[in-house]
């Protein structure tokens, strides 16, 4: 849960605005920011649809499969690459469609 408190810090929620939106307790939310225990999926789900993200980027987590040869790609191509990866699925819709309409 490493950006967990990223994410929540970004709305000012404190840990027990953020345990009362979800009916946890505070100390739950300090577990998880500090890697002493882990949520359930369902509470997983719940954090990445309040945060609209993925949870994949609440736990820091890329797939070995989805990396790219970084050797073969640009620091400038690397980091849009990183940035689209954080999006969430429907954001990243938005985005190829973008890109294909400027192309």
């Amino acid at each position: 849960m490493k950006n967990l408190k990223k994410l929540r810090q970004s709305r000012h929620l404190s840990q027990q605005k953020l345990a009362d939106k979800f009916s946890l307790s505070q100390q739950s939310i300090y577990k998880y920011e500090n890697n002493l225990s882990e949520p359930d999926i369902q509470t997983l789900k719940n954090f990445a649809d309040f945060f609209h993200t993925s949870i994949d980027t609440l736990v820091d987590y890329t797939p070995a499969a989805q990396l790219p040869d970084s050797s073969s790609l640009s620091s400038e191509e690397t980091h849009l690459l990183h940035l689209y990866h954080s999006l969430p699925e429907d954001m990243r819709k938005h985005v190829l469609a973008l890109l294909e309409a400027l192309v």
